[in-house]
């Protein structure tokens, strides 16, 4: 059996959940308590970082993306990542745009300053970063709209990796109830959709102790 190590908010081990599910592989998870650094687990990951899979054959894969490529790769039964050139470059070129400049500026700046320090570090968060991220993610949310106004799915007419990875980043601060959903109708829309596929609902069930989420959360006619 695949195991999936991961953290249940973490948006990066959420795209790799809702990867493995798109393509119909069974899997297991493991909460990995990385602040713990278990020596099991470094053997895995000298990173320390999460997600981890650990596939059928026993091949170990870690970071995300090189994850969604090797599931790619190996399963390609239901593509994510496009079948032409153009589309690999155009879902690609999107996945790095929310696991590299959305994370940057938007992710880091709530999710880790309101969750990740609250729980892990007991650590004060960085108020200005906060404020960053709730100005960024006005931005992302209106370039999501542009895409999903112009075409079917962001990049293009076919479901793929930009969605999951767009969307599991959103979810994360979703939970959090960060997201000003009445502003950005196209967004909310396009979410709607990606939220409701078979795939991505095992993670709105997903709840942090002593942090439950917003109402509408799990709700997909929200």
């Amino acid at each position: 059996m695949r195991i999936l190590h991961h953290l249940p908010l973490s948006p990066f081990c959420r795209k790799v959940r809702v990867a493995l599910g798109e393509k119909r592989l069974d899997f297991e998870m493991k909460v990995e308590k990385t602040w713990e650094r278990a020596p099991a687990f470094l053997a895995l990951n000298p990173a320390g970082t999460v997600p981890v899979l650990v596939d059928e054959d026993g091949t170990v894969i870690c970071h995300s993306q090189a994850i969604c490529e090797h599931l790619e790769r190996e399963y390609p039964a239901v593509p994510l990542i496009g079948e032409t050139p153009a589309e690999r470059a155009e879902v690609r070129r999107l996945v790095a745009w929310f696991d590299e400049k959305f994370a940057r500026e938007v992710t880091d700046n709530l999710y880790r300053e309101k969750l990740i320090k609250r729980f892990l570090t007991a650590a004060e968060p960085n108020s200005s970063a906060i404020r960053a991220g709730y100005q960024n993610i006005r931005y992302h949310l209106d370039y999501i709209g542009w895409l999903a106004e112009r075409r079917k799915f962001l990049a293009g007419e076919r479901y793929s990796l930009a969605d999951i990875a767009a969307a599991s980043h959103i979810s994360t601060l979703d939970y959090m109830g960060d997201v000003p959903w009445d502003v950005y109708p196209r967004a909310h829309e396009w979410y709607a959709r990606i939220k409701s596929r078979p795939a991505f609902r095992p993670l709105l069930a997903d709840h942090l102790p002593g942090s439950p989420p917003p109402a509408h959360y799990a709700d997909l006619d929200f």
